[in-house]
């Protein structure tokens, strides 16, 4: 019942691939210019920046001005602006309510849950928050289940309009009520010609069709064969793995969020010995009454860390929709304080983090301070995409940063639409340097050799571990940003950004500058 829960992380992370120039200065190694050349990528289908963290101007720039799609790079911009407005201590909560008296253990109403977005409620945290609600004297439930995602505007989000796949884990669309990710871990066996199916959380009410075999005329590591789909409450599998590879496994979303909440709590609650008699419905938490329990995330510094390291779709897409439900005026504070070089430091990310969120306590955070959002927001209060994007460009007009050809869609860069420059994220990032949040953010970055998606690139080299790194990868992009460390104690900013359907061979290219900047730091 317990997910691997860095794998699901990159999983969710990861798209299926196979989705005017600007004035050059300097002059690209030799061996980028070739490894381009060799990948047929035309120079005007790339932006390039080499710059010192220090350095006035680049060493190299190339079409540094243009607006390019940056996949999960644009995950810089959006972690960085959750740092700065929000607060690295900022913390989501969850609450749950009793609708009904409490007596003898049994409630005669209805439990309501309500979510403000935390992007990273696991099954394994959702297990210990239901085992201290049985701790607190509740058992049997004799009304219903009853949800609440207000918090966020419900988004007009199409699960398949990515790549026209609607269960990759991926394309988990947001929910202010996000459980586990909304994902299954599928585990597959060969046993024989046949294959035991193994799904983990549990889910209550549904049962397994396994229609997988085991083939040994597969080879090893080919393209997964097999598919999943719902009809009813049956969980279809389907399709072909090889018999002589050991286990395979992968994660699918077939469920919506709601019945995917009750689905899993009903399984884990009558684990927990506990009993419910109604059914699930979405509603609103009761006005005016203290929650019964409330759940506190992790801090944001730990979060970005997943966001970063693993390029999580859904969490950055809660992260994003999260910085919509802060306030203009917090926003322009931390601008303050950033600029006389606090960023909003403690008294500034207390007085952000406990609006109206007085006295409820949480499963393992009594006291704690830091709890996101009001118990009851106004309506209207919530967060969304549009005001969401408002608060980026208010971020950024409180840095001083001019970013004209950006273009925001979800902030994760799982996206068609979303635009911005090389040169641009080569000063978002010399700005990160000088930020008093930098360690906290250069933390959350993939290690090249060590981990996250550039854990396999340079890992039996010198480099390995000398460079803090973003990847991206859609169909026809292929991005990498971040901090490369020279051997003279320079610190480098690398931007590389390909968008052409040649891209996924553009990763020789991008080695080649990684190779060049921390082997011979420019000089």
């Amino acid at each position: 019942m317990r997910l691997a829960v860095s794998a699901l992380l990159l999983c969710l992370g990861m798209a299926a691939t196979g989705v005017s120039s600007g004035a050059a200065t300097g002059q690209l190694p030799e061996p980028v210019s070739s490894a381009l050349k060799h990948a047929r990528i035309p120079l005007s289908d790339v932006g390039i920046v080499v710059q010192e963290v220090d350095a006035p101007a680049p060493l190299i720039a190339l079409n540094a001005g243009k607006a390019m799609n940056p996949a999960s790079t644009m995950k810089l911009l959006t972690t960085f602006a959750a740092l700065e407005t929000l607060g690295p201590a900022y913390r989501w909560k969850t609450e749950a309510y009793l609708d009904g008296k409490l007596e003898n253990g049994v409630l005669q109403g209805n439990l309501v849950f309500k979510g403000y977005g935390d992007p990273k409620l696991t099954v394994e945290q959702f297990w210990m928050w239901l085992h201290e609600l049985r701790q607190r004297g509740l058992r049997d439930i004799r009304g219903d289940i009853v949800l609440d995602h207000g918090f966020f505007v419900d988004p007009t989000e199409i699960p398949a309009q990515f790549d026209n796949d609607p269960t990759r884990a991926y394309n988990v669309g947001t929910n202010a009520l996000l459980l586990n990710f909304n994902a299954i871990h599928l585990r597959l066996i060969p046993n024989g010609q046949a294959a035991s199916a193994v799904l983990d959380p549990d889910l209550a009410g549904y049962t397994v069709q396994n229609g997988i075999t085991a083939s040994a005329k597969l080879a090893c590591r080919t393209e997964n064969a097999f598919s999943a789909s719902v009809e009813g409450h049956t969980i279809k599998l389907e399709g072909r793995i090889p018999a002589d590879c050991g286990e395979v496994d992968d994660y699918f979303s077939p469920l919506p969020h709601d019945e995917y909440f009750f689905s899993v709590f009903s399984a884990l609650w009558r684990e927990l010995g506990g009993t419910v008699q109604g059914t699930l419905r979405t509603g609103h938490a009761p006005a005016l009454q203290m929650p019964y329990a409330t759940y506190v995330s992790p801090e944001l510094s730990e979060v970005i860390r997943d966001i970063n390291k693993f390029s999580n779709n859904i969490m950055a897409r809660q992260l994003f929709l999260t910085l919509g439900t802060a306030d203009a005026s917090e926003i322009a504070a931390s601008g303050v304080a950033a600029a006389k070089g606090g960023a909003g430091g403690p008294e500034a990310a207390d007085a952000q983090g406990n609006r109206g969120a007085s006295a409820s306590q949480g499963s393992s955070e009594t006291g704690a301070k830091n709890l996101a959002a009001p118990a009851n927001p106004e309506p209207g209060a919530g967060g969304s995409i549009a005001r969401s994007i408002a608060r980026m460009h208010a971020w950024l007009t409180t840095r001083q940063l001019d970013f004209p050809e950006l273009v925001l869609e979800n902030g994760s860069g799982l996206s068609r639409k979303e635009r911005i420059s090389a040169g641009h994220l080569a000063q978002l990032l010399q700005r990160i340097a000088h930020s008093p949040y930098s360690a906290e953010l250069e933390a959350s970055l993939p290690i090249l050799g060590v981990d996250g998606t550039v854990k396999k690139r340079f890992h039996d080299s010198e480099l390995a571990g000398h460079a803090h790194l973003k990847t991206g990868t859609l169909d026809n992009v292929k991005s990498l940003a971040g901090f490369v460390d020279g051997p003279t104690g320079k610190k480098w900013i690398l931007v590389f950004i390909i968008n052409h359907p040649h891209a996924p061979l553009g990763r020789v290219a991008q080695d080649a500058l990684l190779e060049w900047v921390g082997r011979q730091g420019g000089d």
